[in-house]
């Protein structure tokens, strides 16, 4: 290599030590989670395609997926079983609740009825083995969540080696390059099946096998298996050598490359198709790439950073060169550092980015990352996580890829129809909480899935958030009402009128919870003892509030009016929340059932969050009791997505140091080297749910970017707080490209000093009331013509009327002069 190149190679290491801040996480280990390194590797994507990339030096593994790559489902025909709501119904006025609750699940196995859900399955591996001379130095791998990339470097001898990748969304290829200062690169490279570290799945991975194809010609390879749908699946691989050295194609596939100091490896991937075809297709495109790595990059950096840089935060002005492992273990001592959280917030949109596609699927629980064939909890499930996985996106400036949820749903919407109508004998749609692409059947055949009917009224707050955000009246007329509309008219034909006039739910389920009195007496450990209940808190809210945004986008579009005296009729008869004993909201309204706070969910605090129904300024009083119900939740029965979702609720209540708290604990319980969340604690800690397994679930990561945007902002319609629960330790910060409903909103703060500073943007006309933070003396606001006065609704707040384009500018006045 000449001095030129060897000293590009060291610049290269040099920027990436001087740049370490946190949009980059340092790992000094490679993956090593025994049989399961897949976990622990840095991942990439462009929201279509993923990469999980191991980091290993010697034999190094970059697993490949693609998201419409799924198997392993099963869709029967679904018996019409709807005479059972009346017998459900029955048995619950008989007071016979745990004969009830399996009265729909027993219709439906009895019938023989066994639907089973996909599960997305790993396209193959591709392998690197590097001959190497001396044991490895400076060691480092490092994911740059600003680009995409994933970077390996090392020294072996005198030779610095770096290998580097990212999956362009640009030219929807996996780009990866091998570089050396000298040119002594010997390597091989090839395709392999992806191995699984369950026993049971051997009989699957010959299958594959049976059908895989190996082939390397002149620079390429090609690989090919075959799904169990009859079609193809595989890749196509290009090597460049920029700088000399040998490429030489062996019979088994792999390809030899030698006497080099640059390696360009090219990727494409397919689905669904015929190998020849798509091998020719994916060879002619790769051969027309003439670029070099940095001018790809340069076109996926682009499309990438439009989404990456909608937002900034920064929360701390630590060194940030801080190594992911070091940043875990010093959470363990308590609390977790201020660039841990800078950092998670930025890795959790980095993830929704990298696995979401505005032409592709919504983000399931693994991402695009998930490395074995039946992985558990693998799906789009509606009674909490696919919701968490999107909560971010508005108010971070991601809505543009809430299309892909809004795609997978609207295209089951005929057997959704299907399903309310077979199951319960009512119009409208019925979603099951457990969906896949293409299968929209129930596959979770227990009751406390099949017995709630909250999944499409819960999805329905997105599809308004969508409207909101964006003011798109478009999708509100042609997406959003249609959609609601369904879903509201299963409920006109659910809901039944009780003695006193007011609508009664049943069955009704809070997700997933049993009530106190109906757990077994017998010490007898189940998931889901008996789920099945009437006017459970979370279904009232979600039916008020489906009900409400409606009825305001109906008339704000001036479709359905004829509808909205309908709609409100059902909404005044719906059932206010009530307290038990103890001061705390109720989980469920009906007064057979007893307040249980040794669970994970928190579903009735919906009002409070994800809903909106009502704010402490609003209704201190009610808001008290859905706070105290919050209080008399139990730690030891948490997991990580709870922790994350519990942090947001704390946000809302205005609590920053619990919300806080929550985030040190998930920390310190369910956080993996690379960042990836999980289920739960696997090591007996006692800070969670105690399982032996403990599955990746990445709806944690995007929980946490959410509760750190919760802390520093809260956003409905008619109101926006700043700061509203700011953790002591956060005493200065600086976050810009924050959306409200009709703009966006800069800001930073210094605790110490008593600065805060602000400036909010009106893309569309705006009117809303601002509450100012209040560890502030007083405030000078000023905008050229725009409106704005203090408001009486409590103090520190200011009703603000904006025009589109309009600036309002906001500064602290320690002095009070």
């Amino acid at each position: 290599m000449t001095l030129t190149q060897k000293r590009t190679i060291e610049a290269s290491h040099k920027e990436h030590r001087q740049h370490a801040h946190s949009d980059q996480l340092i790992l000094k280990y490679p993956a090593s989670w025994w049989k399961g390194k897949w976990r622990e590797a840095l991942p990439a994507g462009n929201g279509i395609i993923g990469a999980s990339v191991y980091g290993a030096i010697q034999d190094e593994t970059i697993m490949l997926t693609h998201g419409e790559l799924w198997h392993g489902g099963k869709v029967d025909p679904l018996p019409d079983v709807s005479h059972t709501l009346a017998e459900t119904r029955r048995l619950i006025d008989e007071g016979e609740y745990m004969q009830a609750s399996w009265n729909l699940t027993n219709a439906l196995k009895e019938s023989g009825y066994a639907s089973r859900l996909s599960s997305p399955r790993p396209a193959g591996d591709l392998r690197l083995s590097m001959t190497l001379r001396n044991a490895f130095r400076e060691y480092e791998r490092r994911l740059n969540m600003a680009t995409g990339e994933v970077s390996v470097t090392w020294r072996d001898g005198e030779v610095s080696y770096e290998r580097t990748l990212f999956v362009s969304r640009s030219d929807h290829m996996i780009v990866y390059e091998i570089r050396a200062d000298q040119p002594v690169m010997e390597t091989n490279i090839y395709f392999d099946i992806h191995p699984s570290d369950n026993p049971n799945q051997a009989a699957k991975l010959n299958q594959i096998r049976e059908t895989a194809q190996f082939k390397a010609e002149e620079d390429y390879i090609f690989y090919a298996a075959k799904n169990e749908d009859g079609q193809d699946y595989g890749a196509v691989l290009r090597v460049v050598l920029a700088n000399g050295g040998e490429l030489s194609a062996a019979d088994d596939g792999k390809l030899r490359i030698s006497g080099t100091d640059r390696a360009l490896i090219l990727v494409k991937l397919f689905v669904k198709s015929s190998r020849m075809l798509e091998w020719n297709r994916l060879k002619s495109e790769l051969a027309e790439v003439d670029e070099a790595y940095g001018q790809l990059l340069e076109k996926h950096k682009k499309l990438h950073g439009e989404l990456y840089h909608a937002t900034s935060l920064e929360l701390s002005e630590d060194e940030n060169g801080i190594p992911n492992e070091q940043l875990l273990l010093d959470s363990y001592a308590g609390e977790a550092p201020n660039v841990l959280f800078q950092k998670l917030w930025a890795f959790g949109k980095y993830l929704y980015i990298s696995a979401t596609s505005e032409q592709g699927l919504p983000m399931p629980l693994y991402g695009l990352w998930g490395g074995d064939y039946r992985l558990m909890w693998c799906h789009y499930m509606a009674n909490e996580n696919i919701q968490m996985m999107n909560w971010h996106a508005p108010v971070g400036g991601l809505t543009p890829l809430m299309k892909a949820l809004f795609r997978h749903y609207r295209s089951l919407m005929d057997t959704f129809s299907d399903n309310a109508r077979k199951l319960y004998g009512c119009k409208g749609i019925f979603i099951p909480a457990g969906t896949t692409p293409g299968m929209g059947v129930p596959t979770q055949i227990v009751p406390v899935i099949l017995n709630w009917t909250g999944a499409a009224g819960w999805l329905a707050r997105h599809y308004f958030d969508y409207y909101l955000f964006t003011g798109d009246q478009e999708f509100l007329i042609e997406e959003a009402l249609p959609f609601m509309r369904e879903t509201a008219a299963f409920y006109e034909d659910f809901l039944v009128e009780d003695e006193q006039g007011q609508m009664k739910i049943y069955p009704s389920v809070s997700p997933e919870n049993t009530p106190s009195n109906m757990m077994p007496g017998n010490g007898e450990s189940l998931d889901h003892p008996m789920p099945t209940t009437i006017n459970s808190t979370m279904d009232i809210a979600i039916v008020k509030e489906l009900l409400s945004n409606l009825i305001e986008g109906s008339r704000a579009s001036g479709v359905y009016l004829e509808e909205i005296p309908k709609w409100e009729r059902l909404l005044k008869r719906m059932p206010s929340y009530e307290m038990n004993e103890e001061g705390a909201v109720k989980e469920w309204q009906h007064p057979a059932f007893h307040d249980r706070y040794n669970h994970r969910h928190l579903s009735h605090i919906y009002p409070i969050f994800p809903g909106q129904e009502l704010a402490r300024e609003e209704l201190p009083e009610l808001f008290k009791g859905f706070e105290t119900a919050v209080n008399k939740r139990l730690i030891g029965a948490q997991t990580g997505w709870s922790l994350a979702h519990m942090s947001s609720i704390y946000a809302r209540l205005g609590d920053g140091e619990k919300a806080v708290e929550s985030l040190d604990i998930l920390a310190r319980s369910c956080l993996i080297s690379n960042f990836f969340t999980v289920h739960n604690d696997w090591r007996d800690m006692g800070v969670s749910m105690n399982k032996i397994q403990a599955p990746v679930q990445l709806d944690a990561n995007l929980g946490i970017t959410n509760a750190v945007q919760e802390m520093l902002i809260y956003v409905s319609p008619r109101l926006v707080k700043v700061l509203p629960a700011i953790p002591d330790r956060w005493k200065q910060g600086r976050a810009s490209g924050f959306h409200f409903c009709t703009g966006k909103i800069d800001f930073s703060w210094n605790l110490n000093t008593g600065q805060f500073d602000a400036v909010l943007y009106a893309d569309r006309a705006t009117d809303i009331t601002l509450k100012l933070p209040e560890p502030f003396q007083s405030y000078v606001l000023s905008g050229d013509d725009v409106e704005y006065h203090a408001s009486t609704l409590h103090d520190g707040t200011y009703h603000i009327r904006m025009k589109p384009k309009q600036q309002l500018r906001i500064h602290s006045n320690p002095s009070g002069s």
